[in-house]
């Protein structure tokens, strides 16, 4: 036997609207603010239907049921119009990564430090990674030192947030840029 399940979209409207309204009894709450006090389902329909505006329930799991009279055609826009600004207006933070090699030249290291600043002073959070191969594994502390002198350099600009930690044969840390204090 097999179960159907009732999918609803996202875009499909839940709403409480007019006669989706099935509570007997409601606390209702005029245009301007105002609360009218509690009264039948009826009722606060044939009042809202007066002012040419719709019933919409604020809050359903209220004791009793909430509901505000609106225009709800104006209340529907507004809201996508606010998903839509909090949705443009989010910044999206990528996670870029960067590979050392635990016997780096200066030259490379200054090169990496280049990147690194870069992603940082866009925004990005900075994921550094060293794989020890082969007999370097028996190096730990060589490359535990150029993943502090990397950390150390790019302090200024950025702040660990996730320490250096060996997994494996690859230690990695993950950088940050260091939030600017609002005045």
């Amino acid at each position: 036997m097999s179960v159907i399940r009732k999918v609803v979209p996202n875009n499909v409207n839940t709403d409480l609207v007019n006669e989706k309204i099935r509570f007997r009894e409601v606390l209702v709450i005029d245009a301007d603010g105002t609360q009218l006090g509690v009264m039948s389902r009826d009722d606060a329909l044939k009042r809202a239907m007066d002012q040419e505006l719709d019933l919409l329930c604020v809050a359903p799991k209220g004791n009793p049921p909430v509901c505000k009279i609106l225009d709800y055609g104006r209340y529907r826009f507004e809201a996508q119009k606010k998903a839509k600004d909090a949705k443009r207006k989010q910044h999206v933070v990528e996670l870029k990564s960067l590979r050392l090699p635990p016997n780096i030249d200066k030259h490379d290291f200054d090169t990496k430090m280049r990147h690194a600043r870069k992603f940082i002073e866009q925004g990005h959070k900075v994921k550094v990674d060293m794989r020890f191969r082969g007999r370097l594994i028996t190096r730990l502390d060589v490359g535990r030192k150029a993943m502090n002198q990397f950390i150390e350099e790019i302090s200024d600009i950025a702040q660990v947030e996730k320490r250096a930690s060996l997994e494996g044969n690859t230690m990695s840390c993950v950088l940050a840029p260091i939030k600017k204090k609002q005045q």
